[in-house]
C-alpha cells in the first residue's frame, strides 16, 4: 500500500478505469457476438451488423481497442454481412 497521497488516489482511479473498460470491453463482445450470430443466421442482420460497427466505432474513439483494429473489424464484419446477403 503506498504512503503517497498522489498514488493512493491514483490507484483510486486506476480501480475506477479499469472497471469501467471492463465493463465496456464486455458490452462490446457481446455486441459483437449478436452481429455474428445474426449474420450466420440472417434474421435481423442490417440492425445487428450497424449497432455492432457504431459500438466498434465508439471503442475506438474511446481509446477501449485501438483504431485500427476498430476499423478493421468493422470492414471485416460488413464484408461477411454482404457477402451471406448476397448467396
Amino acid at each position: 500500500m503506498p504512503n503517497i497521497k498522489s498514488q493512493k488516489d491514483r490507484m483510486r482511479l486506476s480501480a475506477k478505469q479499469t472497471a469501467r473498460n471492463k465493463s465496456a470491453r464486455s458490452a462490446l463482445r457481446t455486441t459483437l457476438k449478436k452481429a455474428n450470430t445474426s449474420i450466420e443466421t440472417g434474421e435481423g442482420k442490417d440492425e445487428a451488423v450497424k449497432s455492432a460497427v457504431i459500438a466498434l466505432e465508439k471503442a475506438g474513439g474511446k481509446g477501449l481497442i485501438h483504431r485500427k483494429t476498430a476499423s478493421r473489424r468493422a470492414s471485416r464484419m460488413m464484408k461477411r454481412a454482404n457477402k451471406a446477403s448476397g448467396e
